[in-house]
């Protein structure tokens, strides 16, 4: 079992850790899908509440399978009898610990989409445990209880899918993904999977929102449903009452690992593209535009002006990438991406991420009140952990600046709306802070606990290089930028700070009333 942590609620990947399972009802026609659609027709219940799912269940259960794999995994163990007379009589004769190994195993579900045997599935059912494991072989369990040792086609840990293959003497009952842009929050869905290693277990509920973001990266965009989900559901499909797969099961959210009614599925419209991918034995290469973004909160929009709390905002432009050729800069805040809004459920990451490299992609910004347009030609995504290293850190260590720099001290207006003291940037200082004696701004003296710029992680020793994208080189500089956005009624400011040698960043500080 995989358990993610954010925020002190964990999302558990659903993992189940014991085998057992039990046989399937129903046979299906091999040569057709079983949810084609002249069979489901008749199937299907009619619409508003539906008396029975038995007979849609009996025709899609089929082609949902378990899949079980072996792995192995590598452990130290210490020596109880190092340093004594004794050691090395148990096969450790340098002393101290060894590494043994041992045999794990590990459950999920999946469902077959060709007669020919492609296995689709979570990337996570099938990846080891740790990086101390490996994989020793994967099962495909049918509902008749019947095994295939399953081949690994192809997996893509940013989405969290795989591909399997099996083979068989006999073409297998599948079932084919629908369109899960067309669901809508309240449709009923029925989920089929093998929770806690039980085997063709059904649930059902609704479609409880969609577009959900859990922090989960480019393709953050889950179908949230209240069917009962758990350990061991991963992998296997969500159909609505059509037969069709429109979601893939994903993950849960719950304070204790069990079921709570909050389960995710990746919608098909992500899914279906990569496996086709994948089933070629393709890797996923995703669009990329080469900018650092946040989103663009109500302090921000303030700061800036704007009326509409939609679009994201440019914190960095990655030199020689697609953004910077395309003329975009930073404390721009993109609002379009091919003509689509980018909004918190659909991210600017989200939308260039399913886009083919290379693609011309017509974008709208906003910069300094007025919209500009821009086409960016999209080049490769570099993988999660280089874009995990580039990004702003807030709570990395901190440059201190000396005590006995006070020339130059922020007048009244910038201490009482901001709840900072600021010095102007001499060179004594520069070298202090870490910064280039060319270097041009004001640097923090003070913060007042209590202030939105404390509690923004604004410290002592931060350099301010401009406001409201204004530069600004002295501290009545930056008096005199307060006091103009005070003066156009703005509840906030946009700050551009850096710390050492790190790339600058905005920062919407909001106005204090003093």
């Amino acid at each position: 079992m995989t358990v993610r942590y954010a925020y002190g609620i964990s999302t558990a990947l659903l993992l189940a850790g014991s085998a057992a399972t039990l046989a399937g009802i129903g046979p299906a026609g091999a040569q057709t899908a079983a949810n084609d659609s002249a069979v489901i027709r008749n199937l299907a219940p009619r619409a508003g509440a539906p008396m029975s799912f038995a007979d849609l269940t009996e025709q899609l259960q089929p082609a949902v399978v378990n899949i079980s794999t072996t792995q192995r995994v590598r452990v130290n163990t210490a020596n109880p009898f190092a340093g004594t007379p004794f050691d090395g009589l148990f096969g450790n004769r340098q002393g101290g610990g060894g590494e043994q190994t041992r045999e794990a195993q590990s459950l999920g579900s999946g469902f077959i989409i060709s007669a020919d045997g492609y296995v689709v599935t979570n990337n996570h059912v099938v990846a080891p445990g740790n990086r101390n494991a490996t994989i020793e072989s994967i099962t495909v369990i049918m509902p008749d209880r019947t095994e295939y040792e399953a081949e690994l086609v192809g997996r893509d840990a940013a989405s969290d899918i795989a591909v399997l293959k099996i083979k068989a003497n006999k073409p297998l009952p599948f079932v084919k993904f629908g369109d899960s842009a067309s669901a809508r929050v309240g449709d009923w869905i029925i989920a089929i999977g093998n929770p806690f290693g039980l085997g063709g277990t059904v649930t059902t509920g609704i479609v409880s929102a969609i577009h959900r973001r859990t922090g989960q990266g480019a393709y953050d965009s889950f179908l949230q449903t209240d069917a009962s989900i758990n350990r061991g559901n991963s992998g296997g499909p969500m159909f609505d009452l059509n037969g069709n797969v429109i979601g893939i099961n994903n993950a849960i959210i719950s304070p204790t690992g069990g079921n709570v009614g909050i389960g995710f599925a990746i919608p098909a419209e992500v899914a279906a593209p990569i496996v086709e991918t994948l089933k070629k034995g393709q890797t996923i290469e995703r669009g990329y535009l080469g900018v650092q973004i946040s989103a663009l909160s109500e302090d921000l929009a303030d700061s800036l002006g704007l009326e509409k709390n939609e679009g994201e905002f440019v914190q960095r432009v990655e030199p020689g990438e697609a953004a910077q050729k395309a003329g975009i800069q930073p404390g721009d805040v993109i609002v379009k991406v091919q003509g689509k809004k980018v909004t918190p459920d659909q991210t600017l990451s989200y939308l260039v991420a399913n886009l083919p490299i290379g693609t011309d992609v017509p974008i709208e910004l906003i910069r300094n009140g007025k919209t500009i347009k821009v086409n960016a030609k999209l080049g490769k995504r570099p993988s999660e952990e280089e874009l995990a290293s580039n990004s702003f850190d807030p709570d990395a260590e901190e440059n201190a600046m000396g005590q006995d720099e006070d020339d130059g001290t922020s007048a009244q207006a910038t201490a009482d709306a901001l709840g900072l003291s600021v010095v102007d940037l001499t060179p004594a200082i520069a070298r202090q802070i870490g910064v280039p004696s060319t270097q041009k701004g004001v640097v923090v003296s003070t913060v007042d606990p209590n202030s939105d710029a404390a509690q923004k992680g604004i410290r002592r020793g931060f350099l301010i290089t401009s406001v409201n994208r204004q530069p600004i080189t002295s501290a009545a500089d930056l008096d005199n930028a307060i006091s103009r956005a005070k003066s156009s009624d703005r509840g906030a400011v946009l700050l551009q700070i850096r710390r050492g040698a790190r790339d600058p960043q905005f920062v919407a500080i909001r106005l204090q009333d003093k």
